[in-house]
């Protein structure tokens, strides 16, 4: 049987992020859907994940998702049997990018959640095309189910997160590194610098894809997900 897959959702998102994914691999294997909603660090979310995953495990996370599987492999790599990282940024928050996050919070406080979803996703989630709303309808229905708890709990984590460079440099592992050619929030040049990192690890641009991938170009990101569960 192969090994386990742990699959790890970006911010403000749930299973449906994978819909595609988990259809594609789920006959043939174990699949972990973790949610990383109950903390404001990313440590304490990893931690979360380590303690009710597999003992060893393939791990995969989009975004946000990728942030917290690098901690993981940090935390726990005589765990990780391989990783994927998707669309997803090894840096640690900048400054500027860290205060432009209190003016979002303040109005997610204030009951503007709806609104602060949409005025991010429209400029910077997606690829231009005709499927293009449909995924950002889905996008805000799962934020909408998410909260705004949840929103203000990983905005503090992401603020907050650690550089993962040198958990990158050590690794010794089939990882791969994937993103939407479209990608703004975390663009290819981005992706190449991780990937440049990770000993041996594969690069793979989607195109006509942005920031979400996995929903915009499932059977593109399934091709490389396939591969590399076969390394």
């Amino acid at each position: 049987m192969p090994e386990p897959l742990v699959l790890l959702p970006g911010m403000m998102c749930d299973a449906r992020l994978f819909g595609p994914q988990i259809k594609a691999f789920g006959a043939d294997r174990a699949i972990h859907l973790a949610p990383i909603t109950g903390h404001d660090t990313v440590e304490a979310l990893a931690e979360e994940v380590l303690a009710s995953a597999p003992q060893r495990f393939a791990l995969a996370g989009l975004s946000m998702g990728g942030i917290v599987a690098m901690e993981m492999l940090r935390q726990a790599p005589g765990r990780i049997t391989r990783i994927a990282l998707l669309d997803t940024n090894s840096m640690a928050e900048p400054p500027a990018k860290a205060a432009e996050r209190e003016p979002q919070i303040a109005r997610v406080m204030a009951g503007s959640l709806v609104e602060v979803m949409r005025d991010e996703m429209k400029p910077n989630y997606l690829a231009p095309g005709p499927g293009r709303q449909a995924v950002l309808d889905l996008v805000l229905d799962m934020a909408l189910d998410m909260g705004e708890g949840v929103f203000l709990r990983q905005s503090r984590a992401l603020q907050r997160r650690r550089d993962q460079q040198d958990v990158l440099r050590k690794a010794r592992l089939p990882a791969l590194v994937l993103c939407g050619e479209h990608d703004a929030l975390c663009p290819v040049k981005r992706h190449q610098f991780m990937a440049d990192l990770i000993f041996g690890a594969q690069l793979r641009v989607i195109p006509d894809a942005g920031h979400l991938s996995t929903l915009e170009q499932p059977e593109a990101v399934n091709a490389a997900l396939a591969e590399w569960l076969a390394a």
